[in-house]
């Protein structure tokens, strides 16, 4: 039985999208036919803010909700399946997802997008050292990039507190001029975003991983003013490959 990859989604709902789409781009494919089977629910009005969770102020845990979409795609036929936001990986909602996918009747291979974006690292950028972290205050807060890059020996940047706080979570939620408002990226986003690389890459980073699946909106491009930047929604759609078909996994990443 082929296998079948599962997008649980709504965490944002562009990110799902992206996600997607990275895995059409990352096939081996030439026709229709040829492309990885994928099933993807998006319940974004289910799911509560993850970083507003983690910094205390929403009660429910979104991992019960995600648990929830993981469940019924499951239930359709999945084998394989990612989440595409990086600040639901926070140990106190992933571990409760992980917990309950476990518990499953049909099996689910859930894979971790911050252990992807890790492996991803070390096979395309083997001499790199210093990495700068880019993320919501979520992801910031927990150091959730530091925890599983340090051990492998990387040297971690991040912001500091008043430009995550006052300049770098903005530029991602902002009501007015965020990239969650409406999915476009507006000028006083991009600056905001444009001043964190510049900071880390003052720091000694030597790439940057857009630790929020929002941020590739604002960089669609592989590097900034020659610094790699990684997107590790890409990662995962080429974890996701592998698993269901590697000999259809393009070589390098498109």
């Amino acid at each position: 039985m082929e296998g079948l990859i599962g997008i649980a989604g709504g965490v944002g709902p562009f990110a799902g999208l992206a996600l997607q789409r990275h895995i059409l781009e990352q096939t081996i494919a030439i026709r229709d036919q040829d492309h990885v089977p994928v099933l993807a629910i998006s319940r974004p009005g289910t799911i509560p803010d993850r970083t507003e969770f983690l910094l205390g102020r929403a009660g429910v845990n979104p991992a019960f909700p995600l648990l929830a979409q993981l469940r019924l795609l499951s239930e359709a036929g999945a084998t394989v399946a990612g989440i595409p936001c990086n600040t639901a990986h926070a140990p106190a909602i992933f571990e409760v997802i992980r917990t309950g996918v476990a518990r499953f009747g049909r099996p689910l291979r859930l894979l971790n997008m911050i252990d992807e974006t890790a492996a991803f690292l070390r096979a395309s950028h083997r001499d790199l050292r210093a990495v700068g972290v880019l993320s919501t205050t979520g992801t910031w807060r927990v150091r959730l990039y530091p925890a599983a890059l340090e051990p492998l020996g990387y040297h971690v940047v991040v912001p500091d507190e008043a430009l995550q706080t006052e300049t770098i979570h903005p530029a991602i939620y902002d009501p007015d001029y965020g990239l969650k408002a409406s999915g476009r990226v507006t000028e006083r986003a991009r600056a905001g975003l444009d001043a964190g690389i510049l900071h880390l890459r003052q720091m000694g980073a030597e790439a940057i991983v857009l630790g929020c699946t929002e941020l590739p909106m604002a960089f669609p491009t592989a590097e900034y003013e020659g610094i790699p930047l990684v997107d590790p929604a890409l990662a995962l759609a080429r974890a996701l490959i592998r698993a269901v078909d590697p000999a259809r996994l393009k070589w390098r990443p498109a």
